[in-house]
């Protein structure tokens, strides 16, 4: 018997799934006009000229185009997992087939993760920066600090009810930053030149320091890792079609602010402070609206980050690349989730970029670095699953070298930032990837000492023990989760655990057995009897974006085996069967720990000692799979293996004194 929930994200072309898209996908790329000339400007060294201003107008247009809209829009987001994206997406494509690409996954989802934390600082920084336009030695920090504090605590209520206005408040920032932009292209037409690319290619190869420039103009496509990570919300085909309304607005709004810098040469030369040409492009009248409406994209674009946080550790869990933590769900939506440890993460840290960089300018450093490599791995995930599908190897080996080539040079030149903050995201994306790694390889240490026997050859003794009614009933169904894959086999410990540990008389054994699967939204069931009316297993076929309530997932089992007449779960005690009353349940949970009779090699000693200590920032898998502990039973086993046992024995062989 099978049973399955189905997903009700947008996946059709719509208008509603066009505005809700907008508000869900471009808020990180879409706010970057709020900072990218600026830090061009800074990196300038006062050379602001004509070839100059168009030059880098060149170097963005081409970094949206081959780098957002030909790899990402165009080729990245064909490689879906079952409506699905995002770089843990593309990694359970093809982890079957490559079994070294987890660390290429690792290290891409701890970049993103660092770089969430940069988002929103530099975002909602910047915008409250434009209020220096309107009134000269305002104080921006304490703004800055408030609107932050105010979106961290709103997380546990979920957005459902402001984010139906995401979507139009990000079509009107859009249609502003496209309506500001062709008004000063009007005034200065001749930064239309920088369609051609001849005039990014010259600023890189002629300019003093033009290739270090690579670092600020790759601030314009930070967020295109978003638009493949947002494709199981939003659908391919509504990316697609509103991505043209985004990258044209963009390019019109960064043409726009150049036109108005090679319009106000002097003023800038002139000034000694940092200033930005995407307030200044503003009427003076409209400053106040603009300010508002930049804060507002900025809040919206810090919230797709926050959320996009939580799917990733909430996928990384899915794939033991992180312990279980606790999550919640405080809306009806499918998919909005809130995990409060993540949250008070990223709402500390956030808080420490603040106050340690002061300013937007100095967070320009600490930003992009990080998403660089995310996009690097990105890349290699995606020749290995273009190999899977049997694309050309020609084919490849151009994306390869293509890729590489362009996302290389943009991390050469960002390590020129590592002195001035790059240093912050590549320390936070180290020790990010040394927890995923550790509890990932500690886990695969731990899969070494499993010894699993055949259920056959304890069947018998469990017919016995379930007809023994001189052994006290231990309860009347007994559930263990199992993680042997195949159902003839039963771990070792499960069977010390009945038989021998303390006899556990039952009148229905249950063996649970979770199989994570790559559809990343499949909830499904499989039930068969080992032993009739004594031993069953249930197959749990969960997808790696499907939390793992356990607890809940075996009780619909159940009601729909009775429903089905399948199966009698009313109790066997005479005084509760005559009132229909079911069962009983007691699930048995095996820990594992090490037996320090065995020594580890030194390295995974360490391993598994890192192991250990991380896995108090999680939660017990009781909780993490919503088990109710009153009805819990947790019994705490050594790692065993049968070549240990033979190991220790010729090691230290005991013989009798005298012999």
């Amino acid at each position: 018997m099978h049973s399955k929930i189905n997903s009700g994200h947008i996946s059709k072309l719509s208008l509603a799934g066009l505005i809700i898209t907008l508000g869900i996908v471009y808020g990180d790329i879409g706010t970057s006009p709020l900072y990218v000339l600026k830090a061009i400007l800074a990196g300038s060294n006062g050379n602001i000229d004509e070839g100059f201003i168009i030059g880098s107008l060149s170097c963005i247009i081409w970094t949206l185009t081959l780098q957002t809209t030909l790899k990402y829009v165009i080729i990245t987001l064909r490689a879906d997992n079952k409506g699905e994206g995002g770089i843990f997406a593309l990694y359970a494509l093809i982890r079957k087939r490559r079994k070294g690409v987890f660390f290429l996954a690792i290290v891409g989802g701890a970049a993103l993760l660092a770089d969430g934390v940069i988002t929103p600082s530099i975002t909602v920084m910047s915008a409250v920066e434009g209020l220096g336009m309107l009134q000269e030695g305002i104080r921006v920090l304490p703004i800055v600090l408030v609107i932050i504090a105010m979106i961290f605590l709103f997380q546990p209520y979920g957005t459902s009810a402001i984010g139906k206005v995401f979507g139009p408040a990000m079509f009107i920032w859009f249609l502003m930053l496209a309506v500001l932009g062709f008004a000063q292209i009007i005034e200065f037409p001749l930064v239309i030149k920088a369609f051609n690319p001849i005039y990014a290619i010259t600023l890189l190869a002629q300019y003093p320091g033009g290739f270090l420039l690579l670092g600020a103009v790759f601030l314009c496509t930070t967020g295109a890792e978003a638009l493949y990570s947002d494709l199981g919300h939003c659908g391919f085909l509504n990316i697609r079609i509103t991505w043209i309304y985004v990258k044209t607005s963009l390019i019109l709004n960064y043409m726009g602010q150049g036109a108005w810098v090679l319009s106000h040469q002097d003023i800038i030369m002139n000034s000694t402070e940092v200033i930005n040409p995407f307030f200044s492009i503003m009427p003076e009248w409209f400053l106040a609206p603009g300010i508002l409406i930049s804060t507002v994209a900025a809040i919206i674009a810090s919230q797709a980050m926050i959320t996009g946080s939580f799917t990733i550790i909430s996928e990384a869990v899915s794939l033991n690349f992180w312990p279980r933590v606790r999550v919640f769900y405080p809306t009806e939506i499918r998919g909005q989730m809130y995990i409060p440890m993540v949250n008070w993460f990223l709402f500390f840290a956030c808080v420490f970029v603040i106050l340690y960089f002061q300013e937007s300018s100095n967070m320009e450093a600490a930003y992009g670095l990080a998403i660089t490599i995310t996009m690097l791995m990105t890349t290699l995930l995606l020749s290995f699953y273009m190999s899977k599908i049997k694309r050309p190897p020609i084919m490849i080996v151009i994306f390869l070298v293509a890729y590489l080539g362009i996302e290389g040079s943009f991390l050469v030149a960002n390590l020129h930032k590592f002195q001035f903050g790059g240093w912050f995201t590549l320390l936070l994306t180290s020790i990010l990837a040394f927890i995923m790694y550790t509890w990932y390889r500690g886990r695969e240490i731990k899969k070494k000492f499993l010894v699993f026997v055949k259920i056959a050859g304890f069947a018998d003794t469990l017919r016995d023990i379930h007809n023994d009614e001189s052994i006290p009933k231990y309860a009347t169904n007994l559930v263990y989760i199992t993680r042997a894959d195949r159902n003839t086999d039963i771990e070792s410990k499960i069977q010390y655990s009945i038989i021998n540990k303390q006899p556990k008389r039952a009148d229905k054994y249950w063996f649970v057995h979770l199989h994570f699967v790559d559809d990343p939204k499949k909830l499904g069931y499989t039930v068969e009897t080992l032993i009739p009316n004594v031993l069953y297993r249930i197959e749990l076929q969960i997808g790696f974006k499907v939390q793992p309530r356990i607890n809940l997932f075996f009780r619909q089992v159940i009601e729909d085996l009775v429903k089905h007449d399948e199966i009698d779960m009313i109790s066997n005690y005479e005084s509760l069967r005559k009132h229909n009353i079911l069962g009983d349940f007691k699930f048995v949970v095996i820990e594992r720990i090490q037996n320090y009779d065995f020594d580890f090699q030194p390295f995974d000693q360490f391993i598994m000692d890192v192991y250990k200590f991380i896995k108090k920032i999680g939660i017990s898998d009781q909780k993490a799979f919503g088990l109710d502990t009153s009805n819990v039973i947790v019994e705490k086993v050594p790692l065993e293996s049968e070549v240990i046992l033979e190991k220790f024995k010729k090691l230290n062989e005991i013989k009798r004194i005298g012999e």
